[in-house]
């Protein structure tokens, strides 16, 4: 059983090298951002599979923080790509 989780984490991290050069030579902002995305998602899986071939749960804490950081990247990636701005500073209401 340990060796298809090593061969799964092998071909994760194969699978991450497009990714980055999507990220990198990304044509549109848009592409970049979903490639980071991806490879957030990637970065989760892989820590899960070390998990489970180190036998621990201590990860598990580690990959709930990378899928927080990841999901609040993204939604503050497209909102600048949108918008222009992260965070609107609208005096009007006052």
């Amino acid at each position: 059983m340990t060796y298809f989780i090593i061969g799964a984490i092998a071909i994760v991290a194969l699978s991450m090298l497009p990714m980055i050069y999507r990220m990198v030579k990304g044509p549109d902002a848009s592409d970049r951002v979903v490639a980071l995305d991806s490879i957030g998602v990637a970065l989760i899986s892989l820590i899960g599979l070390f998990s489970i071939v180190v036998e621990t749960s201590y990860f598990l804490e580690i990959i709930l923080l990378l899928a927080i950081l990841s999901f609040i990247g993204t939604v503050a990636f497209s909102k600048f790509i949108e918008k222009g701005d992260i965070i609107d500073r609208d005096n009007s209401s006052k």
